[in-house]
């Protein structure tokens, strides 16, 4: 197909991975979701941009996690439900690697492949949000609100190392499953969560292994896993 434009990266972030408190507030973690803007082209290899971290590498990172974005259309949304929070005021407040206009989870679809600059990304999954959120944002329920919303974020891995900045053009290059957007995806994860027919349609893409499993645990037991972990800590 005749490559697409479908938005503009208007920041590129990294961060170091630093101590960040658990909601007990007696333990400690590590956590690189303070990104902060660089500027000039940045190398992406296999494994994410160079120069930035993850902190827990159980649940973050990886080939399959390697690059995160997030719309910038949302922050208005937010700051409206949550007021002029500091951390709302320039792009990086939730983590993001890429922060854009012009395209949102209604307008990419589950496996498209992009061309950013220099790089080749394939779209590899929606962000789960968890309870990092909550301490962030100083909201209990962050997580849970990112989740309900469908304002996610979204991940890519990598097909082609490359270079890339702010002010790139973000360029649909491939679109192999059109009827999956990411909206639908995070329709199926949360709010239709145990509809057996979507979810064998869904097994059918290529998931990240963590998914496979979920999505075979749900059409196994019919029922929904827990959440509580995930999305408070707990």
């Amino acid at each position: 197909m005749t490559p697409i434009t479908l938005g503009t990266i208007q920041a590129v972030l990294c961060g170091q991975a630093q101590p960040f408190a658990r909601p007990d507030g007696r333990s400690m973690e590590r956590s690189a979701i303070d990104k902060r803007p660089v500027s000039g082209a940045v190398a992406v290899q296999e494994l994410g941009l160079a120069g930035d971290e993850q902190g827990d590498l159980r649940v973050h990172g990886g080939p399959d996690k390697a690059v995160h974005q997030y719309a910038l259309e949302h922050y208005p949304a937010w700051r409206a439900q949550l007021g002029a929070l500091p951390v709302l005021a320039a792009p990086g407040a939730f983590g993001e690697n890429l922060a854009s206009t012009g395209v949102t989870e209604a307008d990419l679809c589950w496996g498209d492949i992009l061309r950013i600059g220099t790089v080749v990304l394939q779209v590899s999954q929606t962000r789960q949000p968890c309870w990092k959120l909550n301490q962030r944002f100083g909201h209990v329920q962050m997580a849970r609100s990112v989740q309900d919303s469908g304002r996610t974020g979204w991940y890519y891995r990598v097909l082609e190392p490359g270079q890339l900045q702010a002010g790139d053009a973000m360029l649909l290059l491939q679109r192999p499953h059109p009827q999956w957007p990411l909206s639908r995806v995070l329709e199926l994860l949360y709010r239709r969560s145990v509809d057996a027919v979507q979810l064998r349609s869904f097994a059918q893409l290529r998931l990240p292994p963590s998914w496979q499993r979920l999505v075979q645990a749900r059409l196994d037991s019919g029922e929904l896993e827990d959440w509580q972990r995930r999305l408070q800590g707990e």
